[in-house]
């Protein structure tokens, strides 16, 4: 068993700030605090006035206002397909959450310098590395280290990523699907795909344009993928999900307020595209998968993390397109911050996984 290395200097400044794991997610963003756990799940939301660019609300009261704002504030989600599309906005959004962990507990508030991990897609450019990593300095850490989301997820799930068997991952967030084949502590083969939450949320939108022409926002149309989304289907065809929600939008033919009863059979119909995009990207990297590892990923099966992951039944679809067993890690959420965390607990894992060298 390989002991873990704790740098002196890093416990002497960890006694003056809380060393964190950060998932910086499309969607969502976690944070993870050594000691403590995962502290802060907040959508990944930003809203500022449009003039002065002051930064209004952030998190949850930020996602209320996305579609209802008036013409002065301006909501957005700073990040895009698992990277920051807004740099101010998302800086402005790392040290509110910087200060806030450090802020609790205690008589005073500790210095916030701290250490950060953070997790980023595998396919994103050196550029959209280093402005994450300027990000998180701007947001008071001293130190910023990134490693690849799957190979987080991977630790996160308590997979054995350091052993010589080969470890299948599928990470589906609300901007990428990573996708990693995963041996001896290293990623042998990985995809990032831009196709995941987001794309769902709007093949919803376009369904239900095109079939009642009825637009909907997109907040509406997450709102009903989590609620009803389903992959069951029997022998005969038939959806076994049952399930229903009434939606409400603006009527494109009349411009006035209508409300349509959808079922889960219809949401399985819009988001079937998506899924089976995400599946032709699994098939297709476990074409090019060494022979030895592949075998591997048939004993053991394949790994699913991420929000996308807790749609019902999207396991067995996959499993029965790979004809390979597929499971839902526990608590697929929260995977890829805890695998920030426990690399920020074990230095020497940190230096061997990591992707750019804490700045």
């Amino acid at each position: 068993m390989r002991l873990k290395f704790i740098n002196p200097i890093d416990h002497f400044l960890g006694l003056f700030s809380h060393d964190i794991g950060i998932d910086l997610g499309t969607a969502n963003t976690l944070v993870w605090v050594r000691g403590k756990g995962i502290v802060i799940r907040e959508p990944s939301a930003v809203a500022r006035h449009k003039k002065t660019k002051e930064i209004l609300a952030i998190g949850s009261s930020a996602k209320k206002m996305l579609g209802r704002a008036p013409g002065t504030i301006e909501a957005i989600r700073p990040l895009r397909d698992g990277v920051i599309a807004d740099f101010d906005a998302t800086a402005a959004m790392l040290k509110y959450y910087v200060r806030r962990v450090h802020e609790s507990g205690g008589t005073l508030p500790k210095i916030p310098r701290p250490r950060v991990v953070i997790g980023i897609p595998s396919g994103v450019t050196e550029v959209e590395r280093r402005a994450v990593a300027d990000a998180a300095i701007d947001a008071g850490a001293r130190e910023a280290h990134l490693i690849e989301e799957p190979m987080a997820a991977a630790i996160g799930a308590g997979l054995p990523i350091e052993g010589p068997d080969g470890i299948f991952i599928v990470d589906m967030g609300g901007g990428t699907s990573e996708i990693a084949v995963i041996s001896l502590g290293g990623i042998v083969l990985g995809r990032s795909v831009r196709v995941a939450g987001d794309e769902m949320d709007e093949a919803i939108i376009n369904y239900v344009r095109l079939k009642y022409s009825l637009l909907l926002g997109a907040p509406t149309a997450e709102a009903v993928k989590i609620s009803i989304a389903s992959f069951g289907i029997e022998k005969n065809g038939q959806t076994k999900n049952g399930k229903y929600a009434v939606v409400r939008g603006r009527d494109l033919e009349t411009g006035l307020p209508k409300s349509i009863k959808l079922t889960g059979g219809e949401i399985q119909e819009a988001l079937s595209p998506v899924v089976q995009e995400v599946i032709a990207n699994i098939v297709d990297t476990l074409e090019e998968t060494p022979p030895e590892l592949v075998s591997d990923v048939m004993e053991k099966g394949i790994a699913l993390a991420g929000g996308g992951s807790l749609i019902p039944g999207i396991d067995k679809l996959i499993s029965e397109a790979t004809k390979m067993p597929a499971y839902v890690a526990e608590d697929p959420l929260t995977c890829v911050v805890r695998g920030c965390g426990k690399c920020l607990e074990d230095t020497m894992l940190l230096k061997r996984i990591r992707v750019t060298k804490g700045l």
